[in-house]
């Protein structure tokens, strides 16, 4: 067993002995194993404790290894960038010449030490003691292998990228009524720009969806824009609102930009009410800039929406800012009512497409399921399949989905909208002298009884 071999086995027998690491990073410099040398004696410091003798030999000897380490890695890196009749010309470093350079680092270190320990007499002295110490900090710097510079500060905005929406009226279910309003107010525009610019009818401007939420205002958007063919630009409120004074406007402006940019294009805000927020009720003004920038993009006078449609959603139409309300701006609402009896039919039968289900009378669910929304029916869908999963597994007889369970379902839930309706429905009596609000009133008043 030789030296090395009968070191190791000390390491491993006593792995929290520093000064055993010590002696084999030792003998592994010795030998030229300088990688294995910074290994045993980063072991070493990592067990020396209170021992400051120990931990500074052991901090000489691995700013020695290292800095011989890089030398070498110097040279192959040199020798690879040479041509072969200077590789051959070129002088090989000796051992004394990498002794020079490690003594001097080590000289170097002192010298920094007792520089730092002096007072300078005057300025000149000071200047140049500085620059001594930043050369002898450049010269450790270089000498250790593997540090890599990492970049801080805050981090890049994070912008909505446009796209193309793969999404039509075709995978809405239901919503006829609201579908053939799009048709005509938005869609239309973009096919038909000669005969819209003939009479002078701008294609673009604003339309805000509302109505309870879990109704598809958000999906009928993405709808709308790939009935379009138009890039569709999606607006969250973490692409807007910034901590720093004046960046939140700065985003909001060109992200208007970017659509700008990609006509024709739909931007789509959803819960606009957050960006939008009524001033007349904010309790402070932090929002008052977003608000006035996000008026001034969609109508001001050196910004035009022309071939921009902005689509905003809210389940709050109430809170939404009333110079936005007005036309030029969003200047059509339309209300997104809870789906009628056959876009229940329809979402009932596909949230249980796909699943192991048997004899389920999706006409008499639609029957029973007056006010609930799409994500109402998903949720009672959702609640059965639990059902049986539970049953299943404490019986361990599989069986599927069955009309019992989504009835067993559909007792436990109760519709989301009701809520909103009452609400809406006060907002009517008191609120509509604009007559904004009518598509509601026309609802409440065919439903309202059984609200």
């Amino acid at each position: 067993m030789n030296k090395i071999e009968w070191l190791r086995q000390m390491v491993v027998d006593r792995p929290e002995d520093a000064q055993a690491h010590y002696w084999l990073g030792v003998e592994y410099a010795t030998n030229g194993l300088n990688v294995d040398a910074i290994g045993a004696f980063s072991a070493g410091l990592a067990c020396c404790g209170g021992d400051d003798e120990l931990r500074k030999k052991l901090l000489l000897e691995l700013s020695q290894v290292t800095t011989q380490l890089q030398t070498a890695s110097a040279s192959v890196v040199l020798n690879e960038g040479m041509e072969p009749k200077e590789r051959q010309q070129a002088p090989k470093a000796s051992n004394d010449s990498a002794h020079q350079d490690e003594q001097w680092a080590i000289e170097s270190c002192q010298v920094e030490k007792e520089h730092n320990m002096e007072e300078p007499e005057n300025k000149w002295e000071d200047e140049k003691n500085d620059q001594a110490s930043s050369d002898v900090r450049y010269y450790a710097a270089k000498a250790l292998p593997g540090l890599k510079l990492l970049d801080g500060g805050q981090e890049e905005q994070r912008v909505a990228s446009p796209g193309l929406s793969t999404i039509t009226f075709q995978d809405v279910a239901g919503l006829n009524d609201l579908k053939k309003v799009i048709q005509l107010r938005i869609i239309s525009p973009f096919f038909n720009q000669g005969l819209f610019s003939k009479f002078r009818k701008r294609i673009g401007g604003g339309v805000l969806l509302y109505g309870p939420p879990g109704c598809g205002k958000t999906f009928m958007a993405r709808a709308t824009a790939g009935e379009c063919k138009a890039t569709f630009l999606p607006v969250h409120i973490t692409d807007v609102i910034d901590p720093y004074i004046g960046v939140s406007e700065q985003n909001l402006k060109a992200l208007f930009e970017k659509a700008r940019a990609h006509k024709p294009s739909i931007m789509f805000f959803d819960e606009i009410d957050m960006v939008g927020y009524n001033r007349s009720k904010a309790s402070t003004d932090t929002m008052r800039g977003i608000v006035d920038t996000l008026l001034t993009e969609m109508e001001g006078i050196d910004t035009s929406t022309d071939q921009v449609l902005i689509l905003g959603a809210t389940n709050l139409p109430w809170d939404v800012d009333n110079a936005l309300k007005r036309p030029g701006r969003f200047d059509r609402m339309i209300f997104v009512a809870p789906p009628d009896m056959e876009a229940r039919k329809l979402t009932f039968e596909i949230k249980l497409q796909g699943r192991y289900s048997s004899k389920i009378d999706v006409e008499r669910l639609a029957k029973a399921t007056e006010f609930y929304s799409g994500a109402d029916i998903e949720n009672v869908v959702e609640r059965a399949t639990e059902h049986v999963l539970e049953n299943i597994l404490e019986t361990g007889v599989e069986r599927p989905i069955q009309m019992r369970d989504m009835e067993q379902a559909l007792s436990e839930i109760r519709p989301t909208t009701l809520e909103w309706l009452r609400t809406a429905k006060n907002y009517v009596k008191y609120s509509n002298q604009s007559g904004i609000y009518n598509e509601v009133e026309d609802y409440l008043r065919q439903f309202g009884r059984l609200i």
